[in-house]
């Protein structure tokens, strides 16, 4: 089973990681990067946990920008119970230990995935 984790544990994981120099495929990722299957780096990365609320069948789409941030602003915040935060998984990389969240948007014709390094100043 998979590690639940909320604001706190996000923020004690992103304060205890020291990320160091990777030549992995996800690049700098500040904010909501895609990327393609093929670029996730699988045999370096392992999965912390989840901020999926197990409880909520249906997470809300709402987004959390108080200061006029947007979606894919580096300095937006990583508020755990909003969108896309609330339907992401957490994972860090063997080599350089970057801890990035992770979620697949699923549109109506397409499926986009989606990385974002941590940063626990940002988590809220």
């Amino acid at each position: 089973m998979t590690q639940a984790l909320n604001s706190e544990s996000l923020r004690q994981i992103g304060r205890e990681t020291q990320p160091g120099a990777c030549s992995c495929s996800l690049r700098p990722c500040a904010g909501w990067e895609s990327f393609t299957e093929d670029r996730w780096p699988a045999g370096q990365m392992r999965q912390l946990g989840s901020l999926r609320d197990p409880e909520v069948y249906e997470p809300t789409q709402e987004e959390y920008h108080p200061d006029g941030t947007r979606y894919a602003s580096p300095d937006a915040p990583i508020a755990v119970k909003f969108f896309p935060c609330n339907v992401s998984d957490v994972y860090a990389c063997n080599n350089c230990k970057k801890v990035v969240l992770r979620y697949t948007e699923f549109g109506g014709y397409y499926v986009d995935h989606r990385v974002r390094e941590l940063d626990p100043d940002l988590v809220v």
